[in-house]
């Protein structure tokens, strides 16, 4: 499974005016994205980001995309974020990927937004192949990678139709997202993240924002798996876990020093992790992790791509020898 699909109703009833005809070819040039764009001075900004990255072309063109458009209010909230005067000084490259970040391959109207992981047209450092992930929250309104607070957004205008996909306005430029972002953004992660902050903890959520050692391969339990755990352990609550075991256990989800997909895991793999303990990948029936005490978890979504690592999801806690 690539994906999480957690379905919820989108309710979004704003519209922009500066609507095009969704059916048409896009020959006569007025109703692309690029166009669209254009005629909106809320956008300003986004067009001569486009224009300076040389993507202008590719959203006048033929194709299909969604474009999550940030205004010019949210890329000068970026800009003064970054250190930066005008968009002119940030680095092409850097711009050009940022950019990137905000398109989908494909229409993708609000009726057709789920709760669950999306492929931008992106690229971070960790992987040369794998694209980066954006994880859509559907349970109110549409949140794209956890909102504002998390390095995302919040799309404030939904469907605004052009001859070569659609256009969804946004209120914050969206980052390119940390194996940390991809953490907090997914609610089905929230205990997590409570494990990962615990005062005791060493910052393993600035060490997951970082570089140092990336990229990192993270096997992340579900909610539902740290239930299972306590429920295991005979304890209550997250806080009953002891320091040193929690911090052991934290560990052995980490591989440090490489962004490894799901298509180099071969079975019978031996993976050594950041707590210096080995578990081994099993493939026959179904993929799945069998740790030090031969407890057996299912690997149950794959390849959510960080900008400095790759989280695959696994249904059971992984508890090394302790």
């Amino acid at each position: 499974m690539k994906t999480i699909k957690l379905t919820f109703a989108l309710l979004l009833t704003s519209f922009l005016g500066l609507t095009g005809c969704s059916d048409d070819d896009g020959s006569n040039g007025q109703n692309s994205i690029a166009d669209i764009a254009a005629r909106n001075a809320n956008l300003s900004t986004l067009v001569d980001a486009l224009e300076r990255t040389n993507l202008t072309a590719t959203l006048d063109g033929s194709g299909s995309f969604t474009v999550f458009a940030p205004t010019n209010d949210a890329f000068d909230a970026f800009l003064n974020a970054n250190g930066f005067a005008t968009i002119d000084d940030v680095p092409v490259a850097t711009l050009k990927e940022v950019l990137l970040n905000h398109v989908i391959s494909g229409e993708n109207t609000s009726g057709d937004l789920m709760t669950g992981y999306l492929k931008t047209m992106a690229k971070g450092s960790a992987s040369a192949t794998n694209t980066l992930s954006m994880y859509i929250n559907t349970s109110s309104g549409v949140k794209i990678n956890g909102g504002l607070s998390n390095g995302g957004a919040t799309v404030t205008t939904a469907d605004v139709m052009a001859s070569n996909g659609v256009i969804h306005i946004v209120d914050g430029v969206i980052g390119l997202p940390t194996v940390t972002n991809h953490a907090i953004a997914n609610p089905d992660f929230a205990v997590l993240v409570q494990a990962l902050t615990r005062d005791d903890m060493p910052d393993f959520a600035g060490t997951l924002s970082g570089t140092t050692s990336s990229p990192f391969t993270v096997f992340a339990p579900t909610n539902a798996a740290f239930t299972s755990l306590l429920g295991e352990l005979s304890l209550t609550g997250l806080n009953q876990i002891p320091q040193a075991t929690l911090e052991e256990t934290l560990k052995y989800h980490v591989v440090t020093g490489a962004n490894v997909l799901s298509t180099a895991l071969t079975d019978n793999m031996e993976v050594q992790t950041l707590a210096g303990q080995p578990f081994t990948v099993n493939l026959e029936g179904g993929a799945s992790i069998t740790d030090a005490n031969n407890r057996v978890s299912n690997i149950v979504a794959t390849d959510v791509q960080a900008s400095n690592g790759v989280v695959h999801v696994v249904n059971k806690v992984l508890l090394p020898n302790l």
